[in-house]
């Protein structure tokens, strides 16, 4: 049960972000289409728990140790499609990489009053600190934080469910965006299969049978659900034009609970950590190839995430993450359609 939870750790950090935590997220992808959303994230918390599930299976079939040998798997002709699969993803990790730096930075200065450059320049130095211990300094770290993450989060949740009242859900529940919810949940799912799927190849030491990969899929899909329903309510209480801002969870936490301010400050910056670290970490083992390699490209994507940590991070996240999750599809498709047989 260790390395299950261990496992599920590492996903759960790896998936709640900066764009998560903060609101951003949820807004974009499942609030603005009113109660359809709440639907939405069901359906795409079940399609990440099939990820989950399909993925492992490869992995204990295959013993896959990076992205490419994944991609020989699922993609089993076409040499060409590979190698631009495994381009794209590997320059959305490194984006998203930069987006979680450029993210710590926003929050010190918009929280804290602080310079964004002291908060991106923190998270690198953390990061490459915790990348020289390898997959195990990342694992210990999920296990380390993401408990107390999900604690605080269910906490503000539980104090934030006796606030609503139910028989108004309607009034603040209203579709504003004109679009599919059904797509907007596919194409979550999608983006974050991108950046999910290396991170769980890096967990291979970890899994060791079907039982196992049931359990992992089965809890992680749970507490994805939890969460997103938690944060998915905080958004019921904003009190102003939800699109202007930047981190609308952030917003009802500092104005209608004001002393779990900084319990909220610490779940935004741990999430970004986590979630950093895991991305980071399946980017790095993905393109180097030894010991010195990982070292000098950890160097270069640490120094490098400072230097450009002044693109807005809300505006990455609404441009670049619905771009990648139509690219993602193409993955989650090959993935439905490989066929494996798993091992007992």
């Amino acid at each position: 049960m260790k390395n299950i939870l261990k496992v599920v750790f590492v996903i759960i950090g790896t998936m709640i972000g900066a764009g998560f935590a903060s609101g951003q997220e949820m807004y974009l992808f499942f609030f603005s289409y009113g109660i359809e959303g709440m639907i939405g994230l069901i359906i795409s918390s079940l399609i990440m728990g099939y990820v989950i599930e399909k993925t492992f299976r490869i992995v204990n079939k295959y013993g896959t140790n990076n992205y490419k040998e994944f991609l020989e798997i699922v993609i089993k002709k076409n040499g060409k499609i590979k190698s631009i699969m495994n381009f794209v993803i590997n320059g959305f990790i490194l984006i998203t990489f930069f987006i979680m730096i450029a993210g710590f930075g926003a929050y010190f200065e918009q929280e804290l009053g602080m310079n964004s450059l002291i908060g991106s320049s923190l998270l690198a130095i953390m990061t490459f600190i915790i990348f020289m211990t390898s997959m195990k300094g990342v694992v210990k770290a999920n296990e380390l934080l993401v408990p107390i993450l999900i604690l605080f989060l269910v906490i503000i949740g539980g104090i934030n469910l006796k606030e609503i009242h139910f028989w108004e859900f309607g009034k603040y529940i209203i579709r504003t965006n004109p679009s599919s919810f059904l797509l907007s949940a596919i194409l979550y799912s999608s983006y974050n299969s991108i950046l999910l799927i290396p991170v769980l190849l890096t967990m291979k030491d970890y899994i060791q049978n079907k039982k196992q990969i049931i359990k992992i899929a089965t809890i992680s899909t749970s507490i994805i659900i939890l969460l997103s329903i938690i944060v998915f309510l905080l958004l019921v209480r904003v009190d102003v034009e939800i699109s202007n801002l930047e981190m609308p969870a952030v917003y009802v936490v500092s104005n209608m609970f004001k002393l779990l301010k900084y319990i909220y400050g610490f779940i935004i910056l741990g999430s970004i950590f986590t979630t950093t670290i895991s991305l980071g970490a399946s980017f790095l083992q993905n393109t180097t190839k030894n010991k010195k390699s990982y070292t000098q490209v950890a160097v270069i994507i640490c120094i490098t995430s400072v230097l450009i940590s002044k693109i807005g991070f809300s505006n990455l996240v609404s441009s670049l993450y619905p771009i990648f999750g139509y690219l993602g599809l193409f993955q989650i498709l090959k993935l439905i359609t490989t066929k494996i047989q798993i091992k007992q």
